[in-house]
């Protein structure tokens, strides 16, 4: 069953940290089955606050989310996130 990771950049703290994050994240996609649906495009807020940017990937499988997104090389590119901004992501199975 597909399944979604959806992050939602709710403020920045550090713009340098997040430029060395966006260099970087590319390739940490390379091996896995990973398809970017929505990476920041233009938004209508239809309830609650707008966040500065919204990214979709979807994925094949729940595992293969986590394979990514727990992956050695993710997570070292995701602490310059972590630095730069604050975000939510959230893993969601489809229907």
């Amino acid at each position: 069953m597909a399944t979604y990771i959806v992050f939602t950049r709710e403020s920045t703290q550090d713009q340098t940290e997040l430029d060395v994050y966006s260099s970087k994240v590319g390739p940490t996609f390379s091996g896995h089955p990973v398809k970017v649906l929505a990476a920041y495009g233009p938004q209508q807020v239809l309830e609650g606050d707008a966040p500065e940017g919204v990214v979709i990937l979807e994925f094949p499988t729940t595992e293969a989310a986590r394979g990514w997104y727990d992956s050695p090389a993710y997570q070292e590119v995701a602490q310059h996130r972590f630095k730069g901004s604050r975000y939510r992501a959230v893993l969601v199975e489809g229907v």
